[in-house]
C-alpha cells in the first residue's frame, strides 16, 4: 500500500540512539553505528522519532511500505518484557544503547591519601551552565573561550575543572537526556557575543556525538572563524584523541 512512512539518511546518522529509544513500536534499531528501520509494518508513521533526531537524518516519505501491524507490534513487546533481564546483559543488542551498557572500572581508593588543605578550588565562573538555561548573551561571554561540555565528561575525568574549565566559560548538556537540539542556542550565543575559541568535550559513547554535532553546526551558522577542538573522553576518564 502507499502510506506515510519515515526515511532514515545514514549519511547524517550519527548513531546517537535517540530515534531508537523514542520509537515506542521498536521499528528502529542502531545495526552498525547507524539507525536501521528494520519493520516497516512496525512504523506507525507518527514520527515520534523525529523530533529528537540531533543531526536532522530522518524525515517523511510517501511510498509503497507494508501496512501498520498493530498486533505484530503488541505481541513484539510482549516478548520483550518477558525477556526484558536478557535484553538488558546483552548491551550490544541491536536495541540496546552503547552509552547505557553497564560498565564497572575498578579504583583503589586507599592508594592515595588526599590533603584537604590542598584540594582544587572551583574553576568555574559563570551560571547557569546547563545549554537549556544559558542566555544568549551576558558579560562573562565576551572575549570567552568556551567549553561546550557533554555533562557525563565531569564525572569521567577527574581533573576536570582543571584541565578544561580553567580560562574558560562552561555549558553542559545531554542531548539524549534534554530530547533537544542545542544548535539554535549555541548558535545565538556564537554569533552574537565575542567567542574567542570553543572547546567540545564529549565522551566515547555514540550518544554524545548530538552535542558535537550541535556546537559543530552552530560554528557553522554562525558564519565566524573561530578556532575549535573536540576532545572524547573514554568511559574509564582517558582522553582518546
Amino acid at each position: 500500500m502507499i502510506r506515510k512512512i519515515i526515511h532514515i539518511d545514514e549519511e547524517k546518522c550519527d548513531g546517537c540512539g535517540i530515534c531508537a529509544e523514542a520509537c515506542h513500536e521498536g521499528a528502529i534499531a542502531i545495526v552498525n553505528g547507524k539507525a536501521k528501520l528494520m519493520r516497516e509494518d512496525f512504523c506507525d508513521g507518527f514520527g515520534d522519532c523525529l523530533p529528537g533526531c540531533p543531526a536532522g537524518a530522518i524525515t517523511f516519505e510517501t511510498r509503497e511500505a507494508a501496512a501498520y501491524d498493530e498486533a505484530a507490534v503488541k505481541a513484539a513487546k510482549e516478548r520483550s518484557h518477558e525477556h526484558e533481564h536478557e535484553h538488558k546483559a546483552e548491551a550490544h543488542g541491536h536495541h540496546a544503547c552503547p552509552g547505557s551498557a553497564m560498565r564497572q572500572m575498578k579504583r583503589d581508593s586507599s592508594a592515595v591519601s588526599v590533603d584537604a588543605s590542598l584540594a582544587s578550588s572551583s574553576e568555574l565562573v559563570n551560571w547557569p551552565v546547563q545549554i537549556k538555561l544559558a542566555p544568549t548573551k551576558a558579560p562573562y561571554f565576551t572575549g570567552a573561550k568556551l567549553l561546550i561540555a557533554a555533562d557525563c565528561t565531569a564525572y569521567a575525568y577527574a581533573d576536570f575543572h582543571r584541565s578544561f574549565m580553567r580560562g574558560k566559560v562552561t555549558l553542559i548538556g545531554c542531548p539524549k537526556l534534554d530530547a533537544v537540539d542545542y544548535t539554535e542556542k549555541l548558535t545565538a550565543i556564537i554569533s552574537e557575543n565575542d567567542i574567542q575559541s570553543v572547546t567540545i568535550l564529549r565522551m566515547e559513547v555514540p550518544c554524545c556525538g548530538g552535542i558535537e554535532m550541535a556546537a559543530k553546526r552552530a560554528l557553522q551558522a554562525s558564519g565566524k572563524f573561530i578556532p575549535w577542538q573536540v576532545v572524547t573522553i573514554s568511559i574509564d576518564g582517558k582522553i582518546l584523541d
